[in-house]
């Protein structure tokens, strides 16, 4: 199966590993949400009748939904123009920052998408007034021929799917019954992400948030909805005793995801450290 690369490179993301999550994956659904859905490397890649893509940072929400309502050629045709009219290049850095100063003026989605482009490894980072700090990418970041590419391909599937952004608590679950799918990736407890320190402008993730996360998929087990839940079981020397626990009591499926998260140190030389990303599933 050829996978679509979200056009975002956003932390976290599942695409090295669509292929191992995704034969866990229900062969047949109705409505897919994507509870945690990031970049939407999964939604983008689910086969569904329906789909809803939900994520708490706002800011990815909207650029998704100003694709869909201009749609990905015009979408195109108007970063090529932004990038023209602000100098944007892999050198200049002075034209970057005064773009990123604009763009914290104004929030127009697509230029969030063209700054995130250029910035420091494609990074989505804002501080706590939700201005874009993020840096610049010199002699790296772009709007590069692939990520073109990928922005194309989403030509057709991006009108397909519905995008909301919601804290997963406040997500109205009333709208799934048996046959359908919750897929959640939150923010890892026991991991390095930097997405969990609450520094990316948005609050971070802990123990009440991990709980909360578990009673609402054990609601939708007792009403028959399927999920998969991505997660991390041990990372050095680490255990995630909340995530084994709830998972025993109510004997849910643990599948192993082999995952080298290079950038993280996740793999050391001590073998007792080394990180285990887990999938679990209620079916």
């Amino acid at each position: 199966m050829q996978y679509i690369k979200a056009p975002m490179n956003y932390i976290g993301n599942k695409y090295r590993i669509l292929q191992q999550i995704q034969k866990w994956f229900p062969r047949e659904i109705n409505l897919m949400v994507d509870i945690f859905c990031g970049g939407c490397d999964v939604t983008f890649n689910t086969k569904a009748n329906h789909h809803i893509a939900n994520d708490l940072n706002f800011f990815v929400i909207e650029i998704y939904k100003e694709f869909q309502r201009i749609g990905i050629e015009k979408t195109i045709v108007q970063i090529d123009q932004t990038i023209h009219n602000w100098k944007l290049t892999k050198e200049n850095k002075e034209a970057y920052e005064h773009f990123r100063a604009y763009y914290n003026r104004t929030k127009n989605p697509i230029d969030l998408y063209v700054l995130m482009c250029y910035s420091f490894n494609y990074q989505f980072r804002f501080n706590t007034a939700h201005e874009y700090n993020n840096p610049f990418g010199k002699s790296r970041s772009s709007f590069n021929r692939v990520m073109r590419e990928n922005l194309t391909k989403l030509q057709g599937i991006i009108q397909q799917i519905q995008y909301t952004s919601y804290d997963f608590r406040e997500f109205d679950y009333s709208l799934m019954k048996a046959g359908d799918f919750l897929y959640a990736d939150p923010p890892y407890l026991i991991t390095c992400g930097s997405y969990n320190d609450g520094k990316r402008g948005f609050k971070g993730w802990g123990e009440q948030d991990e709980k909360d996360l578990y009673e609402i998929l054990d609601m939708l087990t007792d009403k028959g909805v399927r999920f998969a839940l991505s997660n991390v079981s041990h990372h050095k020397g680490d255990r995630n005793d909340i995530l084994l626990n709830w998972r025993r009591t109510r004997k849910y499926h643990m599948h192993k995801i082999n995952f080298n998260y290079d950038n993280c140190n996740y793999q050391t030389k001590n073998s007792n450290n080394t990180t285990q990303e887990v999938l679990i599933t209620n079916y």
